[in-house]
């Protein structure tokens, strides 16, 4: 998983309430493990039943083609627990998404995927979100995300602060997932192990060596 600590990129706008997972990606775009999930972030939205691409839709247009951080409205990511939308969000080049509040699950699977979901209140967001709006198309100016600090700045400079649980933030720091945090005691783990076999042998039989 990819290191996050200070992100600088464009923000792109998308305030809509209730932004359900299979609005991120329709179920019929994950059939197959090895598929662009990125390529079908938002399809219905993003392409015509043609196939091409819907000139109004905000990642469709400079300079929010390049997004890699996205502004969006309340309850961000409703609807079922599928992991696939989170991966469609960083397959298209997403880091970072900025709500006044997300679906539990989703905020979870997040995480587990490098991908920062920062809550603030709606006022703050809806500012961030008119300053994405803004943005010249051939000279946008940078949003900033910065984890060491806990701070977001929009190109007004201004860097408002968010909540984030301490340890999901050491594991996005060092860009670890679940199992790697976890292996970061492993010493810990195996020394464990060898006094408890030493102490309980029979709960081990053969299947615990210290050689191994």
């Amino acid at each position: 998983m990819e290191r996050f600590t200070t992100l600088v990129g464009i923000a792109a706008p998308l305030m809509d309430a209730n932004i359900d997972t299979d609005a991120i990606i329709p179920v019929e775009q994950m059939k197959a493990m090895d598929a662009d999930f990125g390529k079908s972030l938002f399809h219905g939205q993003r392409y015509a039943a043609d196939g091409t691409e819907r000139a109004d839709f905000v990642l469709n247009r400079a300079p929010y083609r390049k997004a890699e951080i996205l502004i969006a409205g309340p309850n961000f990511g409703c609807g079922s627990s599928r992991e696939h939308a989170v991966w469609a969000l960083v397959g298209f080049g997403i880091r970072c998404v900025i709500a006044p509040g997300f679906s539990d699950i989703f905020y979870n699977n997040s995480f587990k995927n490098g991908l920062l979901p920062i809550h603030l209140p709606d006022e703050t967001v809806a500012g961030l979100a008119a300053q994405a709006a803004a943005q010249d198309a051939e000279s946008p100016t940078a949003f900033v995300v910065d984890l060491v600090e806990c701070t977001v700045a929009g190109p007004d400079g201004q860097a408002t602060r968010f909540e984030i649980d301490p340890a999901r933030r050491e594991a996005l720091l060092e860009g670890l997932d679940e199992i790697g945090m976890t292996l970061k005691h492993e010493s810990d783990i195996r020394a464990f192990q060898a006094a408890d076999a030493e102490a309980r042998p029979w709960v081990y039989g053969n299947a615990f060596r210290l050689d191994a």
